[in-house]
Formats: C-alpha cells, structure tokens, sequence
C-alpha cells in the first residue's frame, strides 16, 4: 500500500509561456476473440523496473502510465496484483515525473466484461476507485483512452472484441466508455477531490471530392463525440441526434451525459498521419484494394498525404478548430510516425513548432507527448494480427538493454529549451514529398517533383559500387542531403584527398562504400587489398575524428575461421582465413582504434534489386533460362537485402551508434539452400538446382565454412523470408522495399 504523506508535484501545468513535453508508453490490451495483445508484454516495460531512470534522463515532466484494468484486476479487486505498480508509481514520483494514470488503453475489460456489457461503467468506475484509494497523490487520469477511436474499431468496423460491424454497437460502446469515464472520475474524485480528467481521442478531419461531401461532413461531426458527451453538449439540437437516436439507442442513455457532464480538465489531442482523411468516389484512380462502398456509393478512404497534391497544414488548424469548440486545456498526448528515423524526427519537430504557434495564437495548449518511448508492435495491423511488426520510439527494445534513439536525444533538446538541432532534420517528412503519393491528385494534376534536400551531407565514398549506389538511391528516397565520390573526388587511402574533401563538402557523417571486394584476386593482390580495405579506412576514421564526423564504414563475415557450427555474435575472437579477410580484420581494428565513435558493421552475403549480378539474382536467372545452377552446400553464410541494410545503416548513423554491429537477414543457410529459398518464392522450378562442395566451386581463397552472423546489440533487419518477398515483389520494377 502506497500512501505518501503530500500530493506529488503537478507537473503537468507548464509555467507561463513554456510548453511541457510529456512521454508515453504504447500499452494497448485489445482483445480479437479470445487473444488479448498485450503491449505491455511485449516491450518488456514491466520486467525492466530501471526503465524509469532511462525515462527521467529525457527529461519529461509527465507521463501517460499504464494502471490497466485488465493487466492489475483481471479476476476482481479481491485478486488483484498491485506489487508491480506499488514499485513502479514511488519510482516514477521520486524521478520528478507526474503520473497520468491510464485505467483502460484501447481495451474492452476484463474477460467477463466487454464494451457492450451495461456492467462495464460501473465495474470500470469500482476499480478507478480502488486505484485512487490505493495511490491517493495521482492528480490526473485517462479512465478510458480514446473512447471515439475504441468503438469504431470494436463496434463499427468488427476489428476488435466483441466484433460488433452496426451504428448500434457502435453507440453503445462510445456511450458505454464515456459513461465508464464519467464513473470513474466520480469514483475518484471521492478520494480526491482534485483529481483531474486528461481525456485523449483522435483528432483529425475529413476531405472529400463533392460526392462524397456530405460523407465528410458526418465523419467531421462525429470526431467530436466523445468530447460533446462529457461536456454534456448532445441534446435533440445537436448535429447527430437524429444519427445516435435512430440506432435504437435509448434518448435517455445520450441525455445522461447533459444531466451529469464530466468536462476533460485536458482536452488530449492524438494526432498521426492517419487521422486527416480524404474521401474519394473515383475509385478507378486507387488500387483495388483500396475501394469500398458507404451507404451504397463507392468511396476510397485513404490518408490525405497519400492523394492530395498539397499537403494539409497538419495538426495547428486543427488544435485551433478544438480550442474554438471548447475553450478547454489541451494537450498533445500522442506524437509518433512510424517510420525511418529522420522522419520521425521530423514529425516530432512539425508538431512541436505547430505547439509553440498555437499557444502564440491564444490557444491553452499544455503539452506535446512523444508517445511510445519504447515503441510499438503490429500496429500497421491495427493489432489484429502477432507478426513482431516493430516501431522504435525514443528507445530501441531489439537491444539487450532499451537502446537511446536520436529521438530520446531530439527529446532532451527539447525539455531543454533548445531548438533541435540534428542534420537530419533539414529534409522533408514524406508526408510533404510528392513521392508520398499513391494515386492521381485531388486536382487531377501530379504534384511537382521534390528537390534535393539541402544541408550538411552524407558523403558516401564508392560512387561506382552496389553498396554506394544503394546508399545514394536510398537517401535521396528518404530526403537526406548527400554526395557520392568517386576516387578521382577523394581517395580515402590518401589524407589530404579526404582532408580535401571534408573541408570543401562539410559533411556531417561519411559511409565508407567503398572497398576492395574480389575475395579470390586478394590472395595474389595483397597491397591494393590491404590499401582499400585496411589503410584507406583508417585514413578516413583519424580525419573524421578530427572533424566530429561519424564515420560508417562495413566489414565481412570472412574475418571468422568457421570453425563454431552456430552464428557469430559481435564479440567473437576474429581469426580470418584469406587475405580478404586479413585486410577487413585490420581495418576494424585500426578505424576503432584512431576513432571509437566509428560504427563498424559486418554483413555478408549480399542480394538486392538494383544489380544483377549478385548470388539470387543469378540463381533465378539461371534456372528461369532452364539451365542448370550449381550452389556449395557446405558453406553456411547470412543473407543480406541490401535494401534492409542501408536503410538500417542510414538509422544508426542518425542515432550516433558506434562499434562493431553484426547486420544481416539472419537466416544461416548453405548457399544452395538460398538458391533454393529464392525459387520457391519466385515460382521457378527447382529440379535444376544442383548442389556442390566447395572444393568443386573452384575458389582460390579458402573461405570459412560457417560464418553467418546473429547479433548481440539487437536483431534490426527483418526476416529473410520477408526480405526475399520484397526482392521478388520488385524484379523489373524497383519498388517497395520497405520491410512488412
């Protein structure tokens, strides 16, 4: 039992002229049929009791705090597991952190409940009041988080329980939530009578071609409906009365709400890509797919960033348009993108500066959260399916230990009072790039093509080589400011050709793409091997420390004997075979020695879409021209999509990471297994594939016979299955290499 003698600090009120950053664990319980998924589970918060120090060093003043129903009492308050939040709220309150207590996050109860149960509210509102009577400091609360948002996904749209797809369940679970909310703040107000609500919905808006206007107009109304039910705005005059009473709902349950209104104290404003909407009858623009019926026309509902020629103002016009109806405190309780990691920065910064103008503007806007410190699972699912689908936050949880991301450092900034200042930023989000766009525009006119984004550049050596055209591709691609050279541009085994360049181009980081990689002419080509791959390196990591320029720069699964039979992790003894292997050991170990904060990665094995000549490509090839393909079937090795590489490469240099990072695709398979792998997924028979020993490959460099690779700093790039989809998803095209 925690009772503290004093209320903790309410630091959830910014002083005058300052706006407060808040954070917030993703912790979502949803149910589908009898599967809760718990996020909780699954970032492991509740087993790292030292993650409320990592969440102190942001420098939040407030977080949104899972105290959920379902997690503590799922069997009644008789049996209920308070150990874990009797240790967690006192740690929280001595970092100086204010606890926004979360009572139900996107779920539907206990098993023996559900959102249409009409026991909900008040067993919801029994166990607010446990919770209050149990931590009696706790100020602020969300007994039900976006109530609005829960109903559709539970009741309209079927995707969670009780799987409900009718406006009644629809109205009765948004009626049943917001009467559970109003409960519970009684409940909790009869402890503590200062206890305030910080109630969070979605809050975006909908566009629309003319057709569908009056669509739009209804979706535009009923955004609001949480809100107008607890501040007892919905009689016979408001816009959907006739809407929420023809359902069959009972007047009387929607005039509860005016008799006994229960006003947010903190109007909480989540706010995605997602939320701005545009309707559109003109399915034959859109990707099947993407074509629906509403109320018997045919309608695309899809993100405005994906079919508007220009791009919405984004979230200030919208906490405007709030503040108008209301007149109430708000706050931004949920920033996040999923996304790669400038991106995200940059979302975070647009809403940030859309805060600070707001609140210029007149409007009480109190905070902006970073939501989901330790990220998120499946939610590009919506969490209806468990397929380890992960989005970093702040924290990184693929580590041994939560890894610090550039957004925890863009976050510091921020408590701060410092502008962000990351060279990242510089670009555009996608949101605002025209490659963002799926079909043809509103206007009917294509949007104007992006220009290079500008600033401090990535300089990426090996202007002619598959990894340097990758990273050159990809960073255009996600909008980040860069330059590939060639040898004549700068030489990196020679110090004043990359002084020369540093000084001229002023980069922020480089990538080494560069690299002797003929495995077998090495043997007889040892100086120019040693020279590309060992003193060219080191040149290069003593100038960028020198400069305070990361350097990126890759090494080889070849510098392991193969003698173990499971797969190597970053901290295994080193003991190459060849002399490919020799340079790339030493290069490690010179670029860690002149400059620590160099990240070294090792990877093998590389396949992609934008050569032809790597290993799959060359299989398919082979055996779609019905010819047969030898493959040795006693070397296992780690695949590696070059996409997935680069774009994770691209995602620790902007977090600042160094040291030796093992990065592949995972999967240790002999190469003819590969070969194999790749058939099957392109649909070739395989009856050609015919298997060989290494000894028969004619190779003159001895290789190791087993060098895959595992990583013991965080498994980053997705599955070798899914990266082998994507590869044939795009053969001939050169599309989507995003992870799914």
């Amino acid at each position: 039992m925690t009772t503290p003698d004093s209320k903790q600090s309410d630091k959830t009120t910014p002083a005058a002229g300052t706006l407060a950053l808040w954070g917030g664990i993703e912790c979502t319980i949803n149910r589908v049929g009898e599967r809760y998924f718990n996020q909780l589970d699954r970032n492991g918060h509740e087993r790292r009791p030292d993650d409320v120090a990592r969440f102190a060093a942001l420098g939040i003043s407030a977080i949104r705090y899972p105290l959920l129903w379902e997690r503590i009492a799922p069997d009644g308050l008789a049996a209920a597991h308070w150990a874990w939040a009797d240790r967690q709220l006192p740690a929280l309150r001595a970092a100086g952190i204010s606890v926004i207590a979360g009572l139900v996050h996107h779920g539907s109860g206990p098993r023996h409940t559900s959102l249409l149960d009409p026991a909900f509210a008040g067993q919801l509102a029994e166990y607010a009041g446990a919770v209050a009577a149990r931590y009696p400091w706790i100020d602020h609360y969300t007994p039900v988080n976006e109530p609005l948002t829960t109903a559709r996904f539970s009741g309209l749209y079927g995707l969670w329980y009780p799987h409900r797809s009718d406006d009644r369940a629809f109205i009765e679970a948004l009626l049943n939530q917001c009467r559970a909310t109003v409960l519970a703040m009684r409940a909790i107000r009869a402890v503590n009578p200062g206890a305030k609500l910080v109630q969070p919905d979605d809050l975006g808006k909908n566009y629309s071609t003319d057709a569908l206007a009056a669509l739009a107009g209804f979706y535009n109304e009923r955004r609001w409906l949480s809100w107008d039910l607890l501040c007892g705005m919905v009689d016979q005059n408001h816009a959907l009365w006739t809407y929420l009473t023809a359902s069959g709902v009972e007047p009387a349950a929607i005039l509860w709400f005016r008799d006994n209104p229960c006003p947010p104290d903190i109007i909480g404003v989540n706010y995605y890509v997602t939320s701005e909407r545009w309707l559109d009858h003109r399915t034959e623009r859109y990707a099947l797919h993407l074509a629906g019926v509403v109320d018997g026309k045919p309608c695309v509902d899809i993100e405005t960033a994906r079919a508007l020629a220009t791009p919405t103002p984004g979230i200030g016009p919208l906490l405007d348009e709030i503040w108008q109806r209301y007149r109430l405190p708000l706050a931004v309780t949920e920033a996040h993108l999923a996304a790669s990691r400038e991106d995200q920065l940059r979302w975070l910064a647009e809403i940030w500066q859309a805060g600070l103008q707001a609140r210029d503007k007149g409007v009480d806007l109190r905070a902006i959260t970073a939501w989901a410190l330790l990220g998120s699972f499946d939610w590009n699912s919506l969490v209806t399916r468990d397929e380890g689908y992960y989005e970093s936050g702040a924290f990184d949880i693929r580590a041994p230990l939560p890894r610090p991301t550039a957004v925890a450092g863009m976050l510091r900034e921020l408590a701060d009072g410092r502008t962000p200042s990351h060279p990242a930023l510089q670009g555009q989000g996608w949101w605002r790039r025209s490659s963002r766009l799926l079909a043809a525009t509103a206007a009917g006119m294509p949007a104007q093509e992006d220009g290079a984004a500008e600033g401090a550049p990535i300089l990426i050596s090996g202007a002619s080589g598959t990894l340097g055209r990758a990273f050159a591709r990809i960073c255009a691609e996600r909008h980040l400011a860069y330059r590939v050279l060639s040898r004549a541009d700068m030489d990196i085994a020679e110090p004043s050709s990359v002084e020369r360049a540093i000084t001229r181009l002023r980069p922020w980081a480089i990538v080494n793409a560069s690299g002797y990689v003929r495995v077998d002419q090495a043997e007889s080509d040892v100086d120019r091997c040693f020279r590309e791959n060992a003193h060219g390196p080191a040149v290069l990591a003593a100038a960028c420390a020198r400069a305070g320029v990361h350097l990126t720069t890759f090494s080889s699964d070849l510098v392991f004997d193969g003698q173990q039979r499971a797969p190597y992790v970053e901290t295994d003894t080193i003991a190459p075979l060849n002399i490919y292997g020799r340079s790339k050991a030493e290069g490690e170990s010179t670029v860690l020695e002149c400059n620590p904060a160099a990240l070294v990665v090792r990877t093998s094995s590389f396949f992609g879409p934008w050569d032809g000549y790597n290993f799959v490509a060359q299989a398919l090839a082979t055996l779609e021209a019905g010819r047969p393909f030898h493959a040795a079937d006693d070397i296992t090795v780690s695949p590696t999509y070059v996409p997935d590489l680069v774009n994770t490469c691209l995602d620790l240099i902007i977090d600042g990471e160094c040291g030796v990072w093992h990065l592949t695709n995972g999967q240790p398979l002999t190469w003819v297994e590969l070969a194999g792998q790749a058939a099957r997924h392109a649909g070739i028979d395989c009856s050609r594939l015919e298997p060989q020993a290494a000894a028969a490959c004619n190779f003159i460099a001895v290789r190791p016979q087993y060098s895959a690779l595992d990583s013991k700093r965080g498994i980053l790039l997705p599955t070798l299955d899914s990266a082998l989809r994507r590869f044939m998803a795009s053969r001939g095209r050169g599309t989507d290499h995003a992870p799914h």
